[in-house]
């Protein structure tokens, strides 16, 4: 039998072994692993949100926005607080002008957290608010806005929901467009449910960027190019405008278009910009680049004439006119006037083959532009050592390379600014930050250019193959193109792309304009699909710039 006093000290020395265990396990907990087990408890009960800054403006080069950001506002809920979950969702959906059942399934998620719709305007969020319900809550955000719509849609380009540039301009300026996200805390009880907001560093606003766009000419551009759409049905199309003296692009539009606010229905061909990112043979368009060689290089003067065989050939191929004709003599500007193939094969031939590969260089065929959009093509251009024998009966006519539209309003531009090539400037300021423009380098003479110009008015009068083009109060040249697409190692019978390249005025030109019509359904000629598309630009651009008539 246990004496009283032993069962005391048993008592005793349990009661300290287990006070012992206690203070041990209360070490072990607060002194070895209290900081663990209280980052775990920080992070059930806090939640960091990003909070971006508004993102900064696109802007044409008046400073209207193209793309804008203003302040909107995230919903969310706290799914496990929602009383009446049907009839709550209805009258958020209407407040929200959302799909009631996708609110629905947003606030009966599971989890205590729940987004509703991000990037909501300060009216629908105010409507939410105004319900009142406790389950419901919102943080700051920001909206893309374009407040001049979808205008330049694939130049400026589309954001993420996350804010991230995903194409064009935004893509490529995002660093400078997107500035610095904030940090929020949201802090949550026991249960999840958030019962404060601190800020725990401001968002920094994003910088501008300004483009050389023009607004109105754009927009006017855009009109034209969809009237051409859908008058002929083209895979794609494109027009490019240049400011003549400068290479800065005024407009650059592409058909079809594209809604940026709905890029789940697009293909990824929409998302192209045509005028930089698609190359094509440019056919006749190229032959004002063999004429400017030939009088540059000396092989040729304005008043050479040639008598012309019907067909040209070389070893085993033969080039036709697009019309059938006699034995005829043509002067250089009649070659270009009537877009004779044999007149174009038989100057290119007096310039030379390596001679006339280092003229097509020279000109900045085969390499990028250097404008600041990203995936720019280069086009192709086989480089002289790999010219088979019949190279020179393609090349002048423009068939045996490619290049983009762009690419051919820039050559064009240095024919209308005295022999002067530059990179074309689509990108005046970035963060304040004015981008110079190009100083240019000569690729052939004030006198050879001027010389171009004047046959190429030709192109648009009486027997020209544009001639039906006419730009009111204003004298115009330029050359139309029509190129058959290349298939299956030779060249098709139906497929064409439709071109026409120009400038207005003749003597000292204000705008250089590119048009290109890619397999146009109901025509296939530049004279018929392209060229018109250059007068109805040229007749808004030139007075809408102050450019006095001739």
């Amino acid at each position: 039998m246990i004496r009283p006093q032993a069962r005391v000290g048993l008592l005793f020395f349990a009661s300290l072994l287990l006070l012992l265990g206690l203070f041990a396990r209360s070490f072990w907990l607060q002194g070895v692993n209290g900081e663990a087990f209280a980052r775990d408890a920080r992070g059930q009960q806090q939640e960091v949100l990003q909070v971006p800054g508004l993102r900064g403006e696109i802007q044409d080069r008046s400073g209207r926005p193209l793309a804008g950001s203003e302040p909107g506002m995230s919903i969310f809920a706290t799914p496990y607080q929602v009383t009446d979950a049907p009839k709550q969702a209805e009258e958020l959906a209407n407040a929200l002008g959302a799909d009631p059942t996708d609110v629905l399934d947003s606030i009966t998620a599971e989890g205590g957290f729940s987004y509703v719709e991000k990037k909501v305007d300060l009216v629908r969020a105010a409507a939410v608010e105004r319900l009142g319900y406790e389950a419901i809550g919102q943080h700051p955000d920001t909206i893309r806005t374009r407040p001049q719509g979808e205008l330049a849609a694939q130049v400026v380009g589309a954001v993420s929901p996350e804010g991230k540039g995903l194409t064009g301009l935004e893509q490529q300026y995002d660093g400078v467009l997107h500035g610095v996200d904030g940090e929020q805390l949201i802090v949550q009880d026991a249960t999840q449910s958030p019962i404060s907001f601190e800020t725990l560093t401001d968002p920094q606003d994003g910088q501008p960027i300004q483009l050389t766009l023009d607004s109105a000419i754009q927009a006017e551009a855009e009109r034209v190019m969809t009237e051409v759409g859908d008058a002929n049905d083209p895979v794609n199309a494109s027009m490019v405008v240049l400011d003549a003296h400068t290479s800065d692009v005024l407009a650059m539009a592409n058909y079809p278009g594209l809604d940026l606010d709905h890029l789940e229905d697009a293909e990824e061909e929409d998302l192209r910009n045509v005028a930089t990112s698609y190359t094509y043979e440019p056919g006749s368009t190229f032959k004002a680049i063999t004429v400017a060689s030939a009088l540059e290089q000396g092989t040729v003067t304005p008043e050479s004439a040639f008598t012309l065989a019907p067909t040209y050939t070389l070893y085993d191929r033969t080039v036709e006119e697009a019309h059938p004709r006699g034995t005829v003599t043509l002067s250089v500007g009649d070659i270009l006037a009537q877009s004779s193939n044999v007149g174009a094969i038989t100057i290119g031939m007096g310039v030379g083959g390596r001679s006339f590969s280092k003229w097509i260089e020279r000109f900045g065929f085969g390499n990028q532009t250097g404008v600041e959009f990203p995936a720019e093509e280069q086009g192709i251009v086989p480089p002289y050592e790999d010219w088979s024998g019949t190279t020179m009966i393609n090349l002048p006519i423009g068939q045996g390379l490619s290049v983009t539209p762009l690419q051919m309003a820039t050559a064009y531009a240095a024919l209308a600014s005295d022999g002067k090539l530059r990179k074309p400037r689509l990108v005046q300021s970035v963060a304040g930050r004015e981008i110079p423009v190009d100083r240019g380098r000569e690729v052939v003479s004030p006198e050879t250019a001027l010389e171009v110009r004047r046959m190429l008015e030709g192109v648009l009068a009486a027997g020209g193959t544009a001639s039906e083009v006419d730009v009111h109060g204003y004298s115009a040249a330029g050359k139309t193109g029509t190129a058959q697409i290349a298939e299956d190692g030779g060249y098709s019978e139906t497929r064409y792309v439709a071109s026409f390249v120009g400038m207005a005025p003749v003597e000292d030109p204000e705008i250089v304009v590119s048009v290109m019509v890619n397999e146009p359904s109901y025509g296939y000629s530049g004279g018929e699909v392209a060229a018109p598309a250059f007068g109805q630009i040229a007749e808004f651009a030139l007075p809408y710039l102050g450019v006095p008539t001739d």
